[in-house]
Protein backbone atom coordinates (compact mmCIF):
# COMPACT_ATOMS: atom_id res chain seq x y z
CA UNK A 1 0.00 0.00 0.00
CA UNK A 2 2.72 2.25 0.83
CA UNK A 3 4.19 1.93 -2.78
CA UNK A 4 0.12 2.49 -4.29
CA UNK A 5 -0.12 6.12 -2.27
CA UNK A 6 3.86 6.79 -3.33
CA UNK A 7 2.44 6.84 -6.98
CA UNK A 8 -0.99 8.43 -6.44
CA UNK A 9 1.20 11.37 -4.83
CA UNK A 10 3.60 11.51 -7.89
CA UNK A 11 0.57 12.13 -9.99
CA UNK A 12 -0.82 14.57 -7.83
CA UNK A 13 2.16 16.49 -8.24
CA UNK A 14 3.14 15.84 -11.11
CA UNK A 15 -0.62 17.16 -11.96
CA UNK A 16 -0.23 20.22 -9.77
CA UNK A 17 3.52 21.12 -10.75
CA UNK A 18 3.13 20.78 -14.35
CA UNK A 19 -0.76 21.53 -15.03
CA UNK A 20 -2.77 18.39 -15.78
CA UNK A 21 -5.27 18.51 -18.78
CA UNK A 22 -7.51 17.24 -15.82
CA UNK A 23 -7.98 20.93 -15.12
CA UNK A 24 -8.53 21.51 -18.67
CA UNK A 25 -11.40 19.21 -18.15
CA UNK A 26 -12.71 21.27 -15.08
CA UNK A 27 -12.77 24.25 -17.17
CA UNK A 28 -14.48 22.63 -19.98
CA UNK A 29 -17.04 21.52 -17.87
CA UNK A 30 -17.73 24.65 -16.44
CA UNK A 31 -17.87 26.25 -19.64
CA UNK A 32 -20.29 23.91 -21.49
CA UNK A 33 -22.88 23.69 -18.55
CA UNK A 34 -22.74 27.66 -18.21
CA UNK A 35 -23.57 28.30 -21.45
CA UNK A 36 -26.24 25.91 -22.46
CA UNK A 37 -28.72 28.55 -21.30
CA UNK A 38 -27.55 30.57 -24.05
CA UNK A 39 -28.39 27.90 -26.48
CA UNK A 40 -31.92 26.96 -25.02
CA UNK A 41 -32.67 30.10 -23.41
CA UNK A 42 -33.11 31.64 -20.32
CA UNK A 43 -36.65 30.33 -19.03
CA UNK A 44 -35.65 28.97 -15.52
CA UNK A 45 -38.78 25.85 -15.49
CA UNK A 46 -37.26 24.53 -18.46
CA UNK A 47 -33.19 24.61 -17.39
CA UNK A 48 -34.65 23.09 -13.78
CA UNK A 49 -36.03 20.21 -16.14
CA UNK A 50 -32.82 19.19 -17.85
CA UNK A 51 -30.54 20.89 -15.50
CA UNK A 52 -29.54 16.94 -13.98
CA UNK A 53 -28.83 15.87 -17.66
CA UNK A 54 -26.83 18.82 -18.82
CA UNK A 55 -24.15 18.66 -15.73
CA UNK A 56 -24.11 14.57 -16.33
CA UNK A 57 -23.85 14.87 -20.08
CA UNK A 58 -20.70 18.19 -19.35
CA UNK A 59 -19.08 15.87 -16.71
CA UNK A 60 -19.02 12.74 -18.71
CA UNK A 61 -17.48 14.76 -21.83
CA UNK A 62 -15.35 16.49 -19.58
CA UNK A 63 -13.99 13.13 -18.05
CA UNK A 64 -13.69 11.67 -21.62
CA UNK A 65 -11.29 14.91 -22.46
CA UNK A 66 -9.20 13.92 -19.85
CA UNK A 67 -8.52 10.23 -20.39
CA UNK A 68 -6.13 10.92 -23.38
CA UNK A 69 -2.86 11.11 -21.32
CA UNK A 70 -3.77 8.81 -18.12
CA UNK A 71 -1.27 6.63 -19.44
CA UNK A 72 0.22 8.57 -22.57
CA UNK A 73 2.82 10.94 -20.99
CA UNK A 74 4.44 8.08 -19.03
CA UNK A 75 4.47 5.96 -21.94
CA UNK A 76 6.29 8.53 -23.97
CA UNK A 77 9.20 8.95 -21.33
CA UNK A 78 9.70 5.33 -20.01
CA UNK A 79 8.31 5.96 -16.57
CA UNK A 80 5.19 3.60 -17.60
CA UNK A 81 8.22 0.63 -18.70
CA UNK A 82 9.75 1.39 -14.84
CA UNK A 83 6.69 1.65 -13.10
CA UNK A 84 5.80 -2.15 -15.04
CA UNK A 85 9.54 -3.67 -14.14
CA UNK A 86 9.06 -2.16 -10.83
CA UNK A 87 7.70 -6.05 -8.84
CA UNK A 88 4.99 -3.72 -8.32
CA UNK A 89 1.33 -5.88 -9.57
CA UNK A 90 0.37 -3.68 -12.49
CA UNK A 91 -3.11 -3.40 -11.13
CA UNK A 92 -1.81 -1.80 -8.31
CA UNK A 93 0.40 1.00 -10.83
CA UNK A 94 -3.22 1.17 -12.47
CA UNK A 95 -5.51 1.52 -9.62
CA UNK A 96 -3.23 4.02 -8.38
CA UNK A 97 -3.01 6.34 -10.90
CA UNK A 98 -6.76 5.89 -11.44
CA UNK A 99 -7.47 7.18 -8.26
CA UNK A 100 -5.19 10.08 -8.84
CA UNK A 101 -7.09 10.73 -12.04
CA UNK A 102 -10.44 10.96 -10.10
CA UNK A 103 -9.25 13.13 -7.42
CA UNK A 104 -7.82 15.79 -10.14
CA UNK A 105 -11.27 15.85 -12.49
CA UNK A 106 -14.09 13.63 -10.48
CA UNK A 107 -13.79 15.16 -7.17
CA UNK A 108 -13.89 19.08 -9.38
CA UNK A 109 -16.82 18.15 -11.01
CA UNK A 110 -18.53 16.70 -7.62
CA UNK A 111 -17.75 20.02 -6.00
CA UNK A 112 -18.48 22.46 -8.83
CA UNK A 113 -21.71 20.46 -9.80
CA UNK A 114 -24.00 21.68 -6.93
CA UNK A 115 -22.88 25.42 -8.20
CA UNK A 116 -23.95 25.21 -11.58
CA UNK A 117 -26.83 23.08 -10.79
CA UNK A 118 -28.38 26.39 -8.72
CA UNK A 119 -26.96 28.37 -11.71
CA UNK A 120 -29.56 25.73 -13.85
CA UNK A 121 -32.14 26.44 -11.00
CA UNK A 122 -32.29 22.47 -10.38
CA UNK A 123 -35.16 21.95 -7.70
CA UNK A 124 -33.91 21.86 -3.94
CA UNK A 125 -35.07 18.42 -3.65
CA UNK A 126 -32.51 17.01 -6.24
CA UNK A 127 -29.04 18.48 -5.06
CA UNK A 128 -28.53 15.62 -2.12
CA UNK A 129 -29.21 12.88 -5.19
CA UNK A 130 -27.28 14.77 -7.42
CA UNK A 131 -24.10 14.70 -5.42
CA UNK A 132 -24.65 11.40 -4.37
CA UNK A 133 -25.23 10.47 -8.12
CA UNK A 134 -21.87 12.34 -9.13
CA UNK A 135 -20.03 10.53 -6.03
CA UNK A 136 -21.05 7.25 -7.18
CA UNK A 137 -20.42 7.66 -10.64
CA UNK A 138 -17.18 10.05 -11.59
CA UNK A 139 -14.94 7.08 -10.29
CA UNK A 140 -16.95 4.35 -12.46
CA UNK A 141 -16.00 7.08 -15.38
CA UNK A 142 -12.23 6.90 -14.26
CA UNK A 143 -12.25 3.46 -13.81
CA UNK A 144 -13.71 2.41 -17.33
CA UNK A 145 -11.99 5.04 -19.50
CA UNK A 146 -9.04 3.87 -17.71
CA UNK A 147 -9.51 0.90 -19.79
CA UNK A 148 -9.69 3.00 -23.11
CA UNK A 149 -6.64 4.76 -21.97
CA UNK A 150 -4.84 1.55 -21.44
CA UNK A 151 -5.96 0.12 -24.99
CA UNK A 152 -4.76 3.24 -26.95
CA UNK A 153 -1.63 4.03 -25.48
CA UNK A 154 1.00 4.68 -27.75
CA UNK A 155 -1.34 4.77 -31.10
CA UNK A 156 -1.38 8.18 -32.76
CA UNK A 157 -4.47 10.38 -32.20
CA UNK A 158 -5.76 7.70 -30.70
CA UNK A 159 -8.38 10.07 -28.30
CA UNK A 160 -10.83 9.12 -31.27
CA UNK A 161 -10.56 5.29 -30.87
CA UNK A 162 -10.55 6.04 -27.18
CA UNK A 163 -13.91 7.88 -27.39
CA UNK A 164 -15.64 5.26 -29.46
CA UNK A 165 -14.67 2.25 -27.03
CA UNK A 166 -15.75 4.09 -23.86
CA UNK A 167 -18.56 6.23 -24.85
CA UNK A 168 -21.00 2.85 -25.02
CA UNK A 169 -19.89 1.80 -21.62
CA UNK A 170 -20.91 5.30 -20.44
CA UNK A 171 -24.52 5.09 -21.22
CA UNK A 172 -25.54 2.60 -18.19
CA UNK A 173 -23.93 5.33 -15.81
CA UNK A 174 -25.69 8.57 -17.73
CA UNK A 175 -29.10 7.26 -17.83
CA UNK A 176 -28.68 6.04 -14.09
CA UNK A 177 -27.20 8.96 -12.50
CA UNK A 178 -29.71 11.09 -14.29
CA UNK A 179 -32.22 8.89 -13.24
CA UNK A 180 -31.32 9.60 -9.68
CA UNK A 181 -31.39 13.70 -9.95
CA UNK A 182 -34.65 13.31 -11.44
CA UNK A 183 -36.21 11.08 -9.26
CA UNK A 184 -34.67 13.12 -6.42
CA UNK A 185 -37.13 16.35 -7.76
CA UNK A 186 -39.75 14.51 -7.47
CA UNK A 187 -39.61 13.68 -4.05
CA UNK A 188 -39.74 9.66 -5.42
CA UNK A 189 -36.61 8.61 -3.25
CA UNK A 190 -33.21 8.02 -6.08
CA UNK A 191 -32.07 5.00 -3.39
CA UNK A 192 -32.75 2.57 -6.00
CA UNK A 193 -30.30 4.43 -8.91
CA UNK A 194 -27.85 5.28 -6.77
CA UNK A 195 -28.01 1.29 -5.53
CA UNK A 196 -26.94 0.52 -9.43
CA UNK A 197 -24.76 3.57 -9.85
CA UNK A 198 -22.96 1.60 -6.32
CA UNK A 199 -23.37 -1.61 -8.02
CA UNK A 200 -21.69 -0.44 -11.41
CA UNK A 201 -18.52 0.82 -9.05
CA UNK A 202 -17.79 -2.05 -7.58
CA UNK A 203 -17.95 -3.94 -10.38
CA UNK A 204 -15.35 -1.70 -11.86
CA UNK A 205 -13.08 -1.29 -9.09
CA UNK A 206 -12.92 -5.05 -9.31
CA UNK A 207 -12.62 -5.98 -12.91
CA UNK A 208 -11.12 -2.36 -14.29
CA UNK A 209 -7.68 -2.35 -12.73
CA UNK A 210 -7.23 -5.89 -14.09
CA UNK A 211 -8.58 -5.40 -17.61
CA UNK A 212 -6.74 -2.16 -17.69
CA UNK A 213 -3.59 -3.66 -16.68
CA UNK A 214 -3.61 -6.03 -19.44
CA UNK A 215 -3.64 -3.77 -21.82
CA UNK A 216 -1.27 -1.61 -20.68
CA UNK A 217 1.08 -4.75 -20.59
CA UNK A 218 0.25 -5.73 -23.96
CA UNK A 219 1.11 -2.00 -25.08
CA UNK A 220 4.53 -2.61 -23.48
CA UNK A 221 4.90 -5.93 -24.96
Amino acid sequence: MRRFWLIVGRDLSLSVGQGSPNGHAVVFFVLVVLLFPLGVGPETELLGRIAGGVIWVAALLATLLSLDRLFQADFEDGSLDLLALSGEPLAVVVGAKTLAHWLTTGVPLIVSSPLLALFLNLNVDGYVALIAAMALGTPTLSLVGAIGAALTVGVRRGGVILSLLVLPLYIPVLIFGVGAVETGVRGLGAESHLMILAAFLLVALVLAPLGAAAAVRLNLE
